[in-house]
């Protein structure tokens, strides 16, 4: 990294921390950094040499944002961000419920000058790319923002894209992408392992990645940071989805799926009975390709993955350990997926790794095959490797740890 542009991170970072004294967390500061980013880029897009157009209103455009000051500043900022989320495309995704969460007028304007002072469609993609991974992983860590639910950490990812080894001019999936780790990992090891010819770098731009990512607020950071890595453009089509990937089969079918599909409790809504009482209902989705209905998030998920996997294709997906060892829908999810897929690896990870404590996960590696009822009634293959990882920030080394504990029945 250049002195020039380590001091633009630092000045970043500065400003984060002063906002800080004000109650805007780095959740929020990230936002209106991604909002002032994308229309101080499109700006310099639309200038020579670039001359690109790109459906920005002009009432709405960053030059539009240097003419005021003060609170007439705060009023034109928190009207153009209500107006741009009204658009269509990329632009809408990145706007959609935006708000402005910086309150102090004079703040506000310090932090439209310090982005406007620099001329960030020529840094470096890798400069822009860790200024932004980085204060995605600090609000990640950053317990009161509940943020870390949506960001798996790095070197976990890191080790699962190695260990699936993905080529050049393939597709990959991720149906809960949270803020694109999995992808900007998967295209760090596509560019620093292959030299790659101009086909080749246009696919992985354009149409390598697929993903869904239904909360508004995570989906425009992956939107951006997808954008600041060199992967896809400022006007291209958007191939994170806000749709609900569960819901149905969209058809398209994936030679590699990255995954860290959300934890938690079974999906449910809260409604009011005709006494007055709040009840909750399961949801849980009818899908003629799932092997079994139920409303476990996580078993639906494992059942979507395999209808996304290409016959050839390899997936590796964390997973807590109640798909592991529950009974019932997990038995016959299991099951299935060890009837119709390679399930060849689990990886134990150790309790701490995520933000979340006490959350205990593995990661499932198998490759799709034509279906075969072969091993419908099968044990538990014994040439399935069970191995425990260690994770530090740099490396990761493997062992034969210790066995699951428990019986995991097929």
């Amino acid at each position: 990294m250049s002195n020039n542009n380590s001091a633009i991170v630092s000045k970043v970072w500065a400003f984060c921390n002063t906002l800080r004294d004000d109650g805007v967390g780095y959740g929020d500061y990230l936002e209106q950094l991604t909002y002032l980013l994308f229309l101080k880029m499109a700006h310099e897009y639309s200038l020579p040499p670039h001359n690109r157009n790109l459906n920005i209103p002009k009432e709405y455009t960053w030059e539009s944002l240097l003419q005021y000051s003060g609170e007439a500043l705060e009023v034109h900022y928190s009207v153009m961000l209500r107006e741009l989320g009204k658009s269509k495309g990329i632009l809408g995704q990145i706007f959609i419920k935006s708000q402005n969460k910086i309150q102090d007028p004079a703040k506000l304007y310090k932090l439209i000058k310090m982005i406007d002072a620099e001329q960030w469609v020529m840094m470096g993609v890798k400069d822009k790319g860790d200024i932004y991974e980085g204060l995605l992983e600090k609000n990640a860590e950053d317990t009161k923002s509940g943020a870390g639910q949506y960001f798996t950490p790095r070197p976990l990812i890191k080790a699962m894209v190695a260990c699936i080894n993905p080529e050049p001019s393939k597709t990959i999936g991720d149906p809960a992408c949270g803020t694109g780790g999995f992808f900007l990992a998967a295209y760090d090891w596509l560019t620093e392992r292959n030299n790659l010819d101009k086909e080749q770098r246009q696919f992985l731009k354009y149409h390598t990645f697929k993903g869904n990512e239904i909360v508004a607020s995570t989906r425009r950071l992956a939107l951006m940071n997808l954008f600041l890595h060199n992967i896809g453009d400022i006007d291209s089509d958007n191939f994170i989805s806000p749709n609900d990937s569960l819901i149905a089969d969209s058809g398209e079918r994936f030679d590699y799926i990255l995954a860290n599909p959300p934890f938690g409790k079974k999906s449910s809504m809260t409604f009011t009975n005709e006494a007055g009482e709040q009840e909750k209902d399961e949801l849980t989705y009818n899908r003629q390709d799932f092997w079994v209905t139920t409303s476990n998030k996580q078993l639906n998920f494992v059942q979507h993955i395999k209808t996304m996997l290409k016959e050839t294709g390899k997936a590796a997906v964390v997973l807590p350990d109640n798909v592991l060892f529950e009974g019932g829908a997990g038995e016959t999810v299991r099951k299935k997926l060890m009837e119709t897929t390679d399930l060849h690896t689990i990886l134990r990870l150790p309790t701490g790794i995520f933000y979340a404590n006490g959350v205990k996960a593995n990661v499932l590696f198998f490759d799709g095959k034509p279906s075969s009822k072969q091993l419908l009634n099968s044990p538990l293959p014994t040439d399935l490797n069970v191995i425990t990882i260690l994770l530090s920030t740099t490396s990761i080394d493997s062992y034969n740890g210790p066995e699951l504990t428990g019986e995991l029945s097929p």
